[in-house]
C-alpha cells in the first residue's frame, strides 16, 4: 500500500471514530485529558469566541478561523495552532447532516512541552521575534497516525489513562520536527517574547472592566511601551485595547445569553458607561444591536451549542 493510500485509509478512519464518539452537535469533552470533540451538522455564522492554546486537528469539513485582520482556512489537510489566548471569530464553512463537520482539539500544556523539549534538546532562544497566536502546517502522514491512535482510545478506556499520555507526547514531538516549533518554543520558554504577552493577556482578562494604560500593561509584561505594542500585535494581530473591547463584549453576550441581563445592565457589567457606545460597538462586532442578536442565537440553539 502506497503512502499516499495510507494517508487516505487514516484521515476515514479518523473521521469515523470521531463521528462514532459524537453523535450531537457542539463541542464534548472526552475521556481523554485536555481532548475535546467537535461536531457540526451544519455551516455556522461567525462565532466569537476567545481560544485557548491548543491543536485543532479537522476530521472532516472545513472551518475559518480570523483573529484581527487574518484569516486562517483549513480542513482534513491542515491542523491550527494556537499558542496563546485570543479572541477569534470561527465560522463552519462546509458541513452537512450526511458529511458533519468533525474535529479534535488537544489543549496545549506548557508543562508537558517544556518537558519534552528538554527530553529532546530543543535549544530555547529567547531572542526570537514573536509569532502569531495562530498558524496552519500541512498534516503529515505520521502526525496523522498518532493523532488516529490517541481517537482510537476512546472505544479502550482502560487504556487511556498509560497509552493516552505517550501518544500525546508523541503528538507534540511531531508538531516539534515541523514548522509549529517556534510556536511551541515560546508557549514553554516562561521568558520569551510570547510568554511576556501572555502575561499582559492574563492581566487584561483580569482587569478588563476597568480602563488601562498601554503603559501599565507594558509593566505587567516587563516591557518597554512600545516594544510590548508592537510584539502585542505581532501575536495577536490587534492592539491591546483592541484585545480588551472584545473581552468586553464577548462577556456582556454571555450575560445577556445565560444570566438574562438586558444590554444596559450587561454594558454596564463590563465597564461602559454609556449605553449607546456599547450598543454601536457591539452592533459592530457581532453585526446586531444586543437584543436581536440574542433573540437569533436563541432561536438557533445549533448556534448556542458551538459557542
Amino acid at each position: 500500500m502506497t503512502q499516499t493510500r495510507q494517508s487516505s485509509t487514516a484521515a476515514h478512519e479518523f473521521a469515523a471514530l470521531v463521528d462514532r464518539n459524537v453523535t450531537e452537535d457542539g463541542v464534548h469533552p472526552t475521556a481523554i485529558p485536555r481532548i475535546s470533540l467537535i461536531r457540526s451538522s451544519h455551516p455556522t455564522e461567525p462565532l466569537h469566541a476567545v481560544h485557548q492554546p491548543a491543536v485543532c486537528f479537522v476530521a472532516q469539513g472545513r472551518k475559518q478561523v480570523i483573529v484581527g485582520d487574518a484569516i486562517h482556512v483549513y480542513d482534513a489537510a491542515k491542523y491550527l495552532v494556537v499558542s496563546v489566548e485570543v479572541p477569534i471569530v470561527g465560522q463552519i464553512l462546509e458541513a452537512k447532516p450526511s458529511r458533519p463537520y468533525l474535529c479534535l482539539r488537544l489543549d496545549l500544556d506548557p508543562v508537558a512541552i517544556g518537558a519534552l523539549m528538554l527530553d529532546a534538546g530543543v535549544t530555547p532562544a529567547r531572542d526570537s521575534a514573536p509569532v502569531s497566536a495562530l498558524s496552519l502546517s500541512p498534516l503529515s502522514a505520521e502526525l496523522l497516525d498518532a493523532v488516529v491512535r490517541l481517537t482510537r482510545l476512546l472505544t479502550a478506556p482502560r487504556e487511556i489513562p498509560i497509552m493516552a499520555p505517550l501518544i500525546e507526547r508523541e503528538i507534540l514531538f511531531r508538531l516539534l520536527l515541523g514548522d509549529q516549533i517556534s510556536h511551541l518554543r515560546q508557549i514553554a520558554l516562561a521568558e520569551s517574547r510570547m510568554q511576556q504577552v501572555n502575561r499582559a493577556i492574563a492581566w487584561i482578562k483580569e482587569n478588563f472592566r476597568e480602563p488601562f494604560s498601554v503603559d501599565a500593561v507594558a509593566g505587567e509584561a516587563r516591557m518597554s511601551p512600545s516594544a510590548f505594542h508592537q510584539h502585542f500585535k505581532a501575536v495577536t494581530s490587534m492592539s491591546p485595547l483592541q484585545y480588551q473591547k472584545q473581552l468586553r463584549l464577548q462577556e456582556a453576550r454571555r450575560l445577556i445569553l445565560t444570566q438574562t441581563f438586558d444590554a444596559a445592565a450587561s454594558g454596564h457589567a463590563v465597564g461602559y458607561d454609556s449605553p449607546s457606545q456599547f450598543s454601536r460597538e457591539y452592533k459592530r462586532l457581532f453585526g446586531a444591536p444586543p437584543a436581536r442578536d440574542a433573540a437569533k442565537l436563541r432561536n438557533s440553539p445549533r448556534w448556542m451549542q458551538m459557542l
